[in-house]
């Protein structure tokens, strides 16, 4: 994972650009899983069977981000932290790194968003409208401490299946372990700060055709509370900043810190040692 880091934050050093385009499509395959989980669990009357088909569809996207090697906040949270206690990069650098990833991310699904709401199609309609409503305010309702104990168990199991996806030897059992993570963070309904922008920036852009074509009146708290941009409750901000909160420590300390403590030091440094000597000799090859 150390070396992951480091191959990271050279594409991001030498090739930014590169590194922010992969980061938008990271963001933008988080989003149409997002679209998905909305479409099919529109109309599901049994809440833990719409969450189950929810998750079910959502789980290709992790699998097309690290099948692909887009990158994911979440995912270079953990990867970045391992590289900081392995000295591949210092705290600024990881600092930086991220917010590349996070913009790019946040950019690419946002974008999906906004071409599903100039879309339109069958995503105006009442029944999709009134769900894409009832999961933001679900998510937006919450108390601060509730959004970040709920993005802390998110990334516990997210980064979790992404550690094993590594470890894995086949490629099926990459693909299933890629799956899983969100498959289990979506139907247990968790929060993911990138997740959030799919599920919250939609439901935010079609509010005033919510209300006309369902005649709701909107309230300042409830199922109908308004939606909106900033930090108040119900607001994108407001859930974005708690989730990225928990997402980090979640992922950094749930996942990255104990592993990194339960793992055997002298084996690490000579699976490291190893690899050193393979790259000498090969580098010593007559060409």
């Amino acid at each position: 994972m150390a070396e992951l880091c480091s191959e990271k934050y050279s594409k991001f050093k030498n090739r930014p650009a590169a590194f922010f385009v992969q980061s938008i499509m990271g963001g933008a395959m988080v989003a149409f899983g997002a679209i998905l989980a909305l479409s099919v669990s529109t109309g599901i009357p049994w809440p833990g069977l719409a969450n189950l088909m929810m998750g079910l569809v959502f789980g290709f996207s992790l699998v097309i981000i690290m099948v692909s090697g887009a990158s994911l906040i979440t995912a270079d949270m953990v990867i970045g932290f391992l590289g900081i206690i392995h000295r591949r990069i210092t705290w600024g650098q990881y600092f930086w790194m991220n917010l590349v990833s996070y913009l790019g991310n946040a950019v690419g699904s946002l974008m999906v968003s906004l071409l599903v709401f100039i879309g339109g199609s069958n995503y105006l309609a009442a029944p999709w409208l009134s769900r894409a409503h009832q999961i933001a305010v679900g998510k937006t309702g919450m108390t601060d401490l509730q959004i970040f104990a709920m993005g802390c168990l998110c990334t516990w199991m997210l980064q979790t299946a992404v550690m094993l996806y590594f470890k894995a030897r086949t490629d099926v059992g990459k693909i299933l372990l890629a799956f899983y993570g969100p498959l289990a963070f979506v139907a247990g309904m968790t929060e993911h700060c990138i997740a959030n922008i799919g599920f919250l920036a939609l439901p935010i852009l079609q509010q005033p055709i919510f209300t006309k074509i369902t005649h709701t009146s909107l309230a300042a708290a409830g199922p109908n509370a308004e939606l909106s941009w900033g930090f108040a409750r119900y607001g994108w901000a407001h859930n974005q900043l708690f989730t990225l909160m928990g997402n980090y420590i979640g992922g950094t300390i749930f996942v990255g810190l104990i592993l990194h403590f339960i793992s055997d030091p002298q084996r690490v440094i000579f699976i490291y040692q190893t690899s050193i000597n393979r790259l000498q000799k090969w580098a010593r090859l007559p060409k």
